[in-house]
């Protein structure tokens, strides 16, 4: 038997009508034109160029996905191998930014909107060592040994690393798995590093995005042509990467009021100014005192820490991170397993970026809460031109460096 029907219309038919009506509402929502919903309709033909002469990923603004591919190089494989395939994954990774189906691959329905995708290509001390002796950047080396952290093999150095970013998280999970399948027969993944910052058109633009502390992370990013060209690209487009694994003890940092944390950072959470200032990009006064005569900013603050000393102006980099946030480890009665994948871009770490970690682990009032557990560092070859376009730029990843090894 149905169930009993009330005023001629049974529960079963209500409940099936008020579905379809809710999916009509929810349909016309999705559907209507206006602030918001064209912006995130613009992502179907958002794409971003591939090639120019700095590698894109870098000083694009940060994607919503990250999957950040750690690979090590097969036993056996030559300079030959491995310039085969820098040819193969640059050819593969420019289709697939721009929407076109690369070759190898089987399924066109999955690239056709890529939402901004980039694929960013590193090569460890290894690469040098195999394929182009003598050219290997100085500071192509591990980051030496530092107070407080606690690396794990499992986000060790790799050979070679790929950085990919989409604003769709479907494109970001696809990209790399063609780029894997593409390469197996040269490499085998170490590990992979996923992560993630602000929805597409969630954040103004210009606005600087937040981590998982709920501070701004990135305010002295370089953002003029000029500043970019002073800390993070050499002349020929090359550039430097660090990757550092932070975890962040959520559970005891939120167990502070809000005064302590920003006292710990030396910002206000609020809007990232300074606390002796009014804006996020004032300029803070380590001189200035309270009413006690106490310093406003505490000078172990993340923020002092990381600030260039005068006779060091030199101590900046670009900061990339993406927040992750991982199922608790079982047994550990934490709450949250969750941290940042740090990407560091610069012209050369030793002077750069690691002058500034040492500091930071000395004595950074957020030590208390954040641990290092991975380090790596990578040369960011110079961007490419499509072998059809006549340009005098390398046709794939790194050829220029790797052809000084033939013979």
């Amino acid at each position: 038997m149905g169930e009993p029907r009330r005023g001629g219309m049974s529960r079963r038919v209500f409940l099936a009508g008020a579905g379809v009506a809710s999916s009509s509402v929810a349909l016309a929502a999705c559907s209507r034109e206006g602030e918001g919903f064209s912006e995130v309709a613009s992502l179907t033909t958002a794409t971003l160029a591939f090639d120019g002469e700095r590698q894109a990923g870098i000083a694009t603004p940060t994607q919503a996905n990250l999957n950040l591919v750690g690979f090590n190089l097969k036993d056996g494989v030559t300079a030959d191998g491995i310039r085969n395939l820098m040819q193969l994954w640059t050819e593969d990774a420019r289709e697939l930014a721009a929407g076109r189906n690369p070759l190898s691959s089987l399924e066109p329905e999955m690239v056709e909107r890529p939402a901004n995708l980039t694929i960013t290509c590193g090569f460890g001390e290894r690469v040098f060592d195999i394929a182009a002796s003598g050219a290997k950047p100085q500071w192509l080396h591990d980051i030496p040994d530092m107070p407080r952290e606690q690396l794990s093999d499992d986000w060790a150095q790799t050979d070679l690393v790929l950085q990919i970013c989409s604003d769709d998280a479907v494109v970001c999970a696809w990209a790399m798995r063609h780029m894997t399948r593409a390469g197996m027969d040269y490499v085998r993944t170490a590990w992979v590093q996923q992560g993630f910052m602000n929805a597409y058109g969630s954040i103004p633009e210009g606005h600087t995005p937040r981590n998982l502390f709920g501070q701004v992370d990135g305010t002295v990013n370089p953002r003029s042509d000029d500043e970019f060209a002073d800390q993070v690209f050499t002349d020929d487009g090359s550039s430097s990467l660090v990757v550092r694994r932070i975890a962040m003890d959520l559970d005891d940092w939120e167990r502070l009021d809000r005064t302590s944390r920003e006292e710990a950072v030396g910002r206000r959470l609020s809007d990232g100014a300074p606390l002796t200032g009014d804006n996020e990009f004032d300029a803070p006064d380590l001189d200035a005192r309270d009413e006690y005569g106490l310093p406003v900013i505490d000078m172990n603050s993340h923020m002092a820490r990381a600030m260039p000393p005068a006779d060091h102006p030199g101590q900046k980099f670009l900061r990339r991170p993406y927040n992750y946030n991982l199922p608790p480890e079982p047994g550990s009665e934490q709450l949250s397993n969750a941290g940042l994948v740090f990407l560091a871009y610069q012209k050369d770490p030793d002077v750069q970026f690691t002058p500034v970690l040492r500091r930071l682990l000395e004595a950074d009032r957020l030590n208390e809460w954040t641990t290092h557990i991975g380090s790596a560092v990578y040369w960011i070859p110079p961007g490419t031109a499509d072998p059809g376009s006549g340009e005098a730029r390398d046709a794939f990843w790194g050829e220029t460096v790797l052809s000084r090894g033939r013979g």
